[in-house]
């Protein structure tokens, strides 16, 4: 069992397949001309495996993974198939672009749940935040997994004067489709535009919906990230991922493998441990990981706390987002 010095269990794992995508988010990416890592730099799929052998073994229960975009990189059926044989839960986080070409990798591995990052409903507005004219592919794949049974969850990146004027829309889509959509607070990473004044926060979310739709509070799972809510009379939830404003830090699981093999304690962590270096010079990467757990801030990387008004991006030293996983 891995736990750090606030005795905190850490057991569920987050694994970054690649930091290429197909998709050019602004607060994900830096730029459009970004160069992705070297195939040579990036863990490949027997080592995936080996790292996995070894965090099941010390508890993790939960794996998630992520890019980039995951199912770009051509041997994602393989890792899926590789990591399914582990007695964990597994997901991804997916854009949905190529999920049609996944459902039966998906249905096989075991995998129930999916996560679908889509920050608007219109046509337009996905074009201009993507750099991508894929909205109808992503609605289309979408359906798709519903149709197939899948828990969806649909994560929004709320940047107000962006698409915080679509909330209402989202909420509204939860009535007749069993969609679990997610409101997530715009975090700072490095050169990904944010300022505080972009940030939409939790009670903002909360107090926007309250103008057109009654709801109740769903009791959130253990260690969970996201505020749950049920609208009344929808087949569908909403919730709130509120980092900056209301950080949930205090009982935090998750770990993260970014693609070159690098272990984050924290998404805002300082520090990396390089597991994949380790393994490759067919070392025990128990102790590393061991450490690296072991040196977990109280809260945010320790980068940061309090009021996110006061943040100063300038002072925060961390990866683009798209450089850690999602």
């Amino acid at each position: 069992m891995l736990k750090d010095t606030f005795n905190r269990t850490h057991d569920y794992l987050r694994i970054s397949l690649t930091d290429a995508c197909n998709f050019r988010c602004v607060y994900c990416m830096p730029n459009e001309q970004m160069k992705f890592m070297p195939a040579k730099h990036l863990m490949q799929a027997n080592e995936i495996e080996s790292i996995v052998k070894t965090l099941v073994d010390l508890g993790v229960k939960k794996i998630r993974l992520t890019g980039g975009e995951p199912l770009v990189r051509k041997d994602a059926k393989d890792i899926i198939e590789r990591i399914s044989k582990f007695p964990v839960e597994l997901t991804l986080t997916t854009n949905a672009a190529l999920v049609d070409d996944f459902i039966e990798v998906f249905h096989q591995a075991g995998i129930r749940s999916v996560n679908v990052s889509l920050d608007t409903l219109k046509r337009d507005k996905f074009l201009e935040l993507t750099k991508r004219d894929l909205f109808d592919k992503v609605w289309k794949n979408i359906q798709l997994l519903i149709e197939e049974g899948f828990h969806l969850k649909v994560n929004v990146v709320v940047m107000k004067g962006i698409n915080d004027n679509e909330i209402l829309d989202f909420i509204e889509w939860t009535k007749n489709q069993p969609v679990h959509v997610r409101f997530i607070e715009f975090m700072p990473f490095d050169k990904n535009q944010w300022n505080s004044s972009k940030v939409f926060s939790f009670q903002e979310v909360l107090n926007l919906i309250e103008t057109q739709y009654s709801y109740i509070k769903i009791k959130d799972e253990a260690n969970a990230t996201a505020k749950k809510y049920k609208p009344l009379n929808h087949e569908g939830t909403f919730a709130v991922i509120s980092t900056m404003s209301a950080p949930f830090c205090h009982n935090c699981n998750r770990m993260r493998l970014t693609a070159d093999g690098k272990m984050k304690n924290c998404l805002f962590s300082k520090g990396e441990a390089d597991i994949l270096s380790v393994l490759r010079n067919q070392e025990d990467i128990t102790p590393i990981i061991k450490k690296c757990v072991g040196q977990k801030e109280k809260a945010l990387g320790g980068q940061f706390e309090g009021d996110f008004h006061q943040i100063d991006t300038n002072k925060i030293d961390n990866r683009s987002m798209i450089r850690i996983g999602g």
